[in-house]
């Protein structure tokens, strides 16, 4: 039996390049010897390419992976890079930190690109992919769903699988606008106010409102960061230390602060502190300071879910014709809204609210303050007056 010398290619020796036709594949295959493994194993990597200068540059880039001793495997796509960092790279995030980044992976990245091979994707795939993604994300989504995808990149570099993450050499477009925050007009906080008396989610909103506590940072609240009774003449005040994230820290190290409260946030919060302490000795259950302010029913702390229900509920009390279209974040903005509505430079409202400095405040919240920008518990004060005082 003859076989045709054209068909025959000689055998690549150590570290040399080959190039051929595979029929079966239709497409040009390069690839480098590189001896046996171990196990005895022949370690022959290969790149493949409609034309043989397509493959010649694969063989290339191939080598500098090799020199640099990145080991890229053909079969190791982004949907296994993306689960590989799901998997390891969340380690100590909060789950609902977690449960967020799987649902934007498993939605927007692995789909679109799980099945490119890693060491094939180039700046110019993730850059129309962003491109397409821009028309139906908003830019926050739009900037989180591409740092899946360079963090996923970036693990995978550290372990040799990939010589250069693509992710970071390309640009993010600007998304579409999300939805803009609103602000309570002050008829419409006073009705707030006034609504759902005598219960938790009406403490809980005073708090949020007079004071512009987080609703993060009021979740995990306990009574023993809540001084109503304050000595040597201190105003009552709350210190907002905790927030639910990982191992209760706040926001940023400035959002760690105490806020004096309005007489008429801590006359709220001392009825609901008694109103609790009277139901804990009803169920025959000691009561302490270490208890949080606004639990569930059986004392473990509220999710987000369950805030948002009774906010909209205490606001179709207070006649709202559309709850559903108001989140608790908004009972914030109307904190800063009303703060600059009767004045307060912003360099108070950032300092009580708990940012560096006065640029975050302008860009978060430019919406809600006024073009003319003496504390908050004072102006508070005037805003609300209490009964007595009309």
């Amino acid at each position: 039996m003859t076989t045709d010398t054209a068909d025959r290619r000689p055998k690549a020796g150590n570290g040399e390049d080959s190039i051929y036709w595979d029929k079966s594949k239709n497409r040009y295959v390069g690839a480098v010897s590189l001896g046996y493994s171990p196990d005895g194993k022949r370690r022959r990597p290969k790149v493949y390419g409609k034309t043989k200068t397509e493959v010649r540059s694969k063989l290339r880039e191939l080598k500098k992976e090799l020199e640099a001793g990145v080991k890229t495997s053909s079969s190791y796509t982004i949907e296994r890079a993306v689960n590989d960092w799901l998997t390891r790279g969340l380690r100590g995030r909060d789950a609902a930190s977690i449960k967020a980044y799987r649902s934007l992976a498993k939605n927007h990245v692995i789909p679109d690109l799980g099945k490119a091979k890693l060491h094939e994707l180039d700046p110019d795939d993730v850059d129309e992919w962003l491109e397409a993604k821009s028309e139906e994300l908003a830019h926050e989504t739009l900037k989180r769903i591409r740092s899946i995808l360079r963090r996923s990149i970036a693990m995978a570099q550290r372990r040799g699988a990939v010589l250069r993450n693509v992710a970071e050499l390309t640009e993010l477009p600007e998304g579409k606008a999300g939805r803009p925050s609103k602000s309570l007009t002050l008829d419409q906080a006073e009705a707030v106010l006034r609504a759902k008396p005598g219960t938790w989610i009406h403490a809980y909103v005073v708090l949020a409102l007079l004071v512009g506590v987080r609703t993060e940072e009021e979740r995990p609240l306990t009574w023993a960061h809540v001084h109503i009774d304050a000595q040597n003449g201190a105003k009552p005040h709350v210190d907002v230390w905790r927030s639910v994230r990982k191992k209760g820290e706040t926001k940023t190290r400035l959002s760690r602060r105490s806020l004096a409260m309005p007489q008429q946030a801590a006359s709220v919060l001392a009825d609901h502190r008694r109103r609790q302490q009277e139901a804990s000795q009803a169920a025959g259950v000691q009561w302490g300071a270490t208890e949080l302010v606004f639990p569930n029913p059986d004392g473990t702390q509220r999710s987000s879910k369950s805030v948002l229900v009774n906010f909209r509920g205490l606001l179709k009390e207070a006649g709202f014709a559309s709850p559903k279209e108001w989140t608790t974040r908004e009972l914030r903005t109307s904190f800063v809204s009303l703060m600059s509505d009767h004045g307060i430079p912003i360099e108070v409202i950032a300092r009580v609210v708990g940012h560096s400095g006065t640029a975050v405040t302008e860009r978060v919240y430019r919406k809600q303050l006024r073009p003319v920008i003496t504390d908050g518990a004072e102006a508070m004060e005037h805003i609300f007056k209490s009964d007595e005082s009309r």
